[in-house]
């Protein structure tokens, strides 16, 4: 069998094997192996290092097909796929603020930022559905720093100090969710009921006014807005 029939069987069995929403255009692309130091079985060790092409499954959540690991960025949470979060700024006459897709804004740009660069991770821990928490890189950059920067993820505790700072300072700047109504996302997966990508904004526009924490900075800007008043 040439190598070319090799790779194709490979791809073949990725494609309908993957237990994760995976693109198989992403699985396509990233046909190179990655590594796995200290360890070569499923389970995975605290320290252990995995190395080689990731797919992008959301915000924080990284997928490497060919040694089958799914590694979660520690120490940040971002929106969920279907989570809509709103523009404050008055766009038209209706009401309702516009809707911004927060969670496929946050898989963009991290999938954007990976390209098609090999990631570094060092796992830390489990998380509590039994996936890897870990510190993962790419030419040298922290991933969950970097979106914590761009304002496309929020700190997890424990978490570095400087996580903390650019944390403020994406907040100041209103960069990414900042600038938005957001629902604190461990609210909103308390309390969304459909859950899948079909998710209407309206949806997310109601459980937002019945939110139980602000975690943005409009939120404040609301209640410094005077109430108007008809002469």
């Amino acid at each position: 069998m040439t190598s070319a029939a090799v790779r194709s069987s490979v791809v073949t069995l990725l494609l309908t094997a993957l237990p994760y929403p995976v693109q198989s255009a992403d699985i396509l692309r990233d046909q190179g192996r990655s590594s796995v130091e200290a360890s070569e079985v499923p389970e995975l060790s605290a320290a252990t290092k995995i190395s080689g092409q990731a797919s992008v499954i959301d915000g924080r959540t990284l997928w490497f097909p060919m040694g089958r690991h799914k590694v979660r960025l520690a120490s940040i949470d971002t929106c969920e796929l279907p989570q809509w979060t709103y523009d404050p700024r008055q766009h038209t006459e209706s009401s309702i603020p516009k809707p911004v897709p927060c969670g496929p804004l946050a898989k963009a740009w991290l999938k954007r930022t990976i390209g098609n660069a090999p990631v570094n991770c060092l796992v830390q821990a489990y998380d509590v559905d039994g996936g890897l928490l870990g510190r993962c890189t790419v030419r040298g950059r922290d991933l969950a720093l970097e979106m914590v920067r761009v304002g496309w993820a929020r700190v997890n505790s424990p978490a570095p100090a400087d996580y903390l700072t650019w944390q403020n300072y994406a907040m100041s700047a209103r960069h990414g969710m900042w600038s938005t109504y957001v629902l604190d996302m461990p609210e909103w997966r308390r309390k969304a009921v459909d859950r899948t990508l079909a998710r209407r904004p309206i949806a997310d526009f109601n459980l937002l006014a019945e939110r139980e924490s602000e975690i943005s900075p409009p939120f404040e800007d609301a209640h410094r807005r005077p109430k108007r008043t008809d002469r």
